[in-house]
């Protein structure tokens, strides 16, 4: 299916939010998500993987609580490999962060 961005959302505070989810018979390779805080104040955010779209626990995730500057933004380049059904999932101390992920999808 090739390169795109595969979810943005901007979350309300202190909620968990689905930011992407992997299409059945797909497979997924996130190689950026990016975290803009949108305000002066500074922010914490979290982000995990859930394998087979369980719910999060401790294992899934991949930052925790880590502190954005205000009107800063964060890029986390990776090569996440997710498979059909998987998700990730983000999370904000305050409702004025933005995420986005960009990668591809490739059709199995």
């Amino acid at each position: 299916m090739g390169l795109k961005v595969l979810g943005q959302v901007a979350p309300l505070a202190t909620t968990e939010t689905l930011l992407y989810t992997c299409p059945a018979s797909t497979g997924t390779v996130i190689s950026t998500i990016t975290i803009c805080n949108r305000t002066s104040t500074a922010a914490t955010f979290r982000i995990s993987v859930a394998v087979g779209g369980g719910a999060t626990v401790n294992k899934d995730y991949i930052y925790y609580d880590l502190t954005l500057g205000g009107n800063d933004t964060f890029a986390a380049t990776f090569g996440i490999t997710l498979a059909a059904t998987d998700k990730v999932q983000v999370y904000a101390s305050t409702a004025n962060l933005s995420f986005s992920a960009f990668g591809e999808e490739n059709t199995q």
